[in-house]
Parts: structure tokens; sequence; C-alpha cells
């Protein structure tokens, strides 16, 4: 049985799903995109007439991870509002990136859960976070960002697959769904582990629960 901290799930779509918006989603998913990167916050360059380049930054709150940090390494705290928001901040980065996957049809929602669900255990921070943790797990998490480099090169040949899949037959292959479902939640773990800061147990190297 799984109790890892961190959990996660996508409601795989048993019925056809829509053929027109998923021909189109890398356009439909910009809005809610940008939406987010508001958010996040994100910085972007371009090049005017006279050849000056033009920096663009956009700041947002994004994920609390130094303000966390510090409250634990100095008051063994984390603020349960701090908590919510980077849980509900994740929640709907999921959500977008479950629309632009194409494993569901319906416009991600700002507030809704939808088909996606993602979990974190509220930690008890004095008995199960370590003071010094939160400054050097980011870098124990190294060996995850490498095997998830190399999965997301899959994830991304996979999603071509599906396209073509919904476009001509109307259903993501089940295979291919759950290959990308276990990836997210692998990547989750990691966020929630090295990042997030909510557990101080190392994620596991698998795809499944």
């Amino acid at each position: 049985m799984n109790d890892y901290p961190v959990t996660f799930a996508v409601e795989y779509p048993d019925r056809e799903l829509n053929r027109l918006s998923s021909f189109f989603r890398l356009f439909a998913v910009i809005p809610i995109a940008v939406l987010l990167a508001t958010i996040v916050g994100f910085t972007t360059n371009y090049s005017d007439a006279g050849g000056s380049t033009v920096t663009i930054a956009v700041a947002g709150v994004g994920l609390l991870f130094v303000p966390v940090l510090l409250m634990i390494l100095f008051r063994q705290k984390y603020p349960r509002w701090w908590f919510d928001w980077n849980l509900e901040l994740q929640r709907f980065a999921n959500r977008v990136g479950i629309y632009a996957l194409l494993m569901d049809d319906r416009y991600p929602s700002t507030d809704d859960h939808q088909g996606v669900r993602l979990d974190y255990t509220y930690p008890d921070v004095e008995s199960e976070l370590g003071r010094g943790m939160p400054l050097i797990k980011w870098l124990l998490a190294l060996p995850h960002y490498v095997v998830l480099f190399f999965l997301h090169i899959g994830v991304l040949f996979a999603v071509i697959g599906a396209w073509f899949a919904i476009v001509f037959t109307g259903r993501y292959p089940r295979g291919l769904f759950d290959y990308i479902e276990g990836v997210l939640r692998w990547h989750n773990r990691v966020v929630g582990y090295a990042f997030a800061l909510v557990t101080d147990r190392y994620p596991p190297f698998r795809l499944g629960d």
C-alpha cells in the first residue's frame, strides 16, 4: 500500500474526446498558460528595431520555497496557508499540464479540481521535517532530475502518438495515458520533496502508486 505523502492521479477519460479541440490544443492552451505564467512569474527577451535586446519580467508569487525554507530552518514551522497555497498552485499547474497533454478535453478550471487529484500530507514539522534538510533536498534530488529528463522525452513522443490516436479515433490509448500519468506522479513527488518541502522522505523511483 502506498503511503508516500505526495499522491497524484488523473481520471482516465473512458469516452470519446473532442477531436477538434485536441487537434488545436497547442493553441487552445495558450490563454490559461499565460494566466498561470503571471502567477508563477516569467522573463522574456526580444530585440527591437535597433538591434538592442529588451528584457521583460513579470513578477509572480509562484511556489513558496525560500520563505518556507527559512521558516523550517529557524522556526520549525510551515504556515498552513503557505502549505495550502503551494498545494493549490501545483494542482492548478497540473490541470493546465493535463489539458496540454490531451489527457482531458475540459478547459482547466482555476478552482475546481476536475479529474486531477494531487494531495500533500500536511507535515508535523517538529517531528517529520529536519531543520537543515531544505538546504540540501534540491541537491539530493539530482538523480531524479536525470531520470525525469529522459522520462519527459518519452512523454513528448507519447503525446504525439496520443494526438494522432485522438484525432483519428477519439480515444486516448490507455497505455500511453498510464505512462504519462506515471511520469507526472514521479515529477510531483520530486516537487513535493525538493521544492514544496512537504516531506523529508526520499521520493521512490517508480511510475506507479
